[in-house]
């Protein structure tokens, strides 16, 4: 259990650097010069990140009833079921094939919630909910993260022999971190990534968000014997390893998760604005607060599933008031992610909607 209580959100926890304005335009800027590279290489654009989707799967999420007060609040107020799109991807700008290994990371798109919408000028009523397989993100702000956008044309199509043999070196770093109990984001972030099969990983959204009053980060991870039988289960070392490994599971099965919220009992330990730091877990503890279950179908459609992979767009910022996003990665993310919209809406000549929850 918790040792402290849930701290109240108030304004003056965000603290807004004076360059990171600056910064934020120029991450729009060369993410928007790659978006369009990309695009005019394979004639096609895509996502700045998390660019190749490996499934596209349909699935249920039911809000448990008779949370503790500290956790039923915005949409765990109260018990309900919401229709949820999911989209697996893996977070490079390009579409690398498997074999150059990278996180693991899943969106969930809620269909028709209640509640006020942080951004009334958007269209629909879903929520969205970006997660990737570390508790961390690897930066811990945008003025960081522009160091690394040098990496973005290196993240795309291209010299793929070479790349793989530098994620296999990282795959081995990474594994004698592991071995010794320890994990390093970073290692992972550039090729290090144990191939491993992405039902069996937790995934973790790594920046906070509002939660009601409070401030939060959130949680899926994977609980129905099918899927927790996959936990370290190795990936072979094909171009769409991913791709195939879900479509043969979710062929014969299905599969059910808890979505789990940590609470911020401490800000020092638990800042708002450093991405990059791990909320201690024995300050306070993932607690499940919905559980989300898949049935058995097809994860990938030759033919749909691109339609809709043009079609839709997952945003952090696409949500109801009560689970605003805070902090400066997500402040960034606001801005990096309309550029990709825009772009990807305009080369493509397909807009982006918002889908029903038909």
């Amino acid at each position: 259990m918790r040792s402290n209580s849930p701290i109240a959100y108030s304004p003056a926890f965000e603290t807004v650097r004076k360059d990171e304005v600056e910064a934020i335009r120029t991450l729009q800027n060369a993410f928007a010069t790659s978006t369009h590279r990309l695009a005019e290489a394979r004639g096609h654009a895509c996502r700045a990140v998390h660019a190749k989707g490996h499934a596209i799967l349909r699935g249920t999420l039911t809000v448990i009833d008779g949370l503790p007060a500290d956790y039923a609040q915005g949409l765990f107020a109260a018990a309900g079921r919401y229709g949820v799109l999911l989209r697996w991807s893996s977070p490079p700008a390009g579409h690398l094939p498997d074999g150059i290994s990278t996180p693991r990371a899943v969106a969930l798109k809620l269909l028709e919630v209640p509640g006020e919408r942080l951004e009334q000028d958007r269209p629909g009523r879903s929520q969205d909910f970006l997660l990737v397989n570390a508790p961390a993100f690897a930066l811990p702000d945008p003025q960081s993260l522009l160091l690394a956008t040098a990496l973005l044309p290196a993240s795309a199509e291209g010299f793929e022999g070479g790349k793989k043999a530098f994620s296999a070196v990282m795959r081995g770093v990474e594994g004698a971190i592991e071995a010794l109990g320890g994990m390093s984001v970073k290692i992972k972030g550039i090729g290090g990534e144990p191939q491993r099969h992405p039902l069996g990983e937790t995934y973790y959204s790594q920046t906070p968000f509002l939660y009601g009053p409070y401030m939060a980060k959130f949680a899926l991870a994977p609980v129905s014997a099918s899927l927790l039988a996959l936990g370290g289960v190795k990936l072979g070392s094909g171009d769409d390893a991913q791709r195939e490994a879900l479509a043969a599971h979710f062929a014969e099965q299905g599969g059910e998760w808890e979505l789990r919220v940590q609470l911020c009992t401490d800000l020092d330990r638990m800042p708002l604005e450093d991405a990059s730091k791990e909320w201690p877990q024995e300050l306070s503890p993932y607690v499940a607060v919905a559980r989300l279950v898949l049935d058995p179908q097809q994860s990938w459609d030759p033919v749909a599933s691109p339609r809709l992979e043009d079609e839709m767009a997952f945003d952090p910022w696409n949500c109801v008031a009560a689970h605003r996003p805070l902090g400066a990665i997500n402040r960034a993310r606001r801005e990096v992610m309309k550029v990709s919209r825009e772009v990807r809406a305009s080369f493509n000549r397909c807009p982006i909607h918002e889908p029903s929850g038909d």
